[in-house]
């Protein structure tokens, strides 16, 4: 069943980091090639000729892109092992919901944050914070989004936890004020060896964007 599998990635992105926690959850082995986007490889635009970016995990010669796609694909093909989607469908449902909600206003509002200035800086932080205080609320007292097991929304947002310094520096506020839950939920999150191996420093990920805002800003 797994047979040649290679992940195409980045090392900042978020994105991949999914797929690899995911990889890492269900003990499977991989092949992993780091991608230049600023030069992208013919494999690359071989294997997503569409949307031409990364993650793309490439099974026995087949890609699959998109990463939550990717990860729902790797929870069914390896499905024996540390299940990341509820048996339930509603639950399952509901679990796809929130996941897709990580990435229509925690990412695009991030993003938002990093790369602008002034007013509009100023409104993506706080629809970031608030964003942020609907999750601790979905979250509640539980120890992960699904429960007692860590899942698929916490596969979802677990990477952008090593975002928070960068969000704090652009944006002048302390998420241990704004938003506790959340981060004792990341760090409870860190505790599993399949998340604190893949997921960069905060530090190089404040750096490195931080950089890229700068020359962003200049062009």
């Amino acid at each position: 069943m797994a047979g040649e599998l290679v992940l195409l990635e980045f090392w900042p992105s978020p994105f991949a980091q999914r797929v690899k926690i995911a990889l890492a959850e269900k003990g499977i082995g991989y092949e992993c090639k780091e991608e230049n986007l600023m030069n992208k490889s013919p494999l690359l635009l071989k294997m997503n000729p569409v949307n031409k970016q990364i993650p793309v995990l490439i099974h026995n010669g087949k890609p699959i892109c998109e990463s939550l796609i990717i990860v729902q694909y790797i929870d069914e093909v390896w499905k024996d092992h540390s299940p990341l989607l509820p048996c339930d469908p509603y639950k399952r449902a509901q679990a796809r919901f929130w996941a897709d909600y990580v990435d229509k206003k925690i990412f695009s509002n991030g993003r938002s944050l990093v790369f602008s200035k002034g007013e509009t800086q100023e409104a993506a932080k706080k629809e970031l914070i608030e964003c942020f205080k609907v999750l601790e609320a979905e979250l509640g007292e539980k120890t992960y989004f699904g429960g007692e097991t860590f899942g698929f929304v916490d596969l979802a947002l677990v990477p952008f936890y090593c975002w928070f310094n960068l969000y704090e520096s652009c944006g002048n506020f302390s998420f241990d004020q704004e938003c506790p839950k959340i981060v004792a939920w990341g760090k409870k999150c860190l505790e599993k060896e399949s998340v604190s191996k893949v997921l960069p420093d905060q530090h190089k990920v404040t750096d490195f964007f931080t950089a890229m805002a700068k020359k962003f800003s200049a062009q």
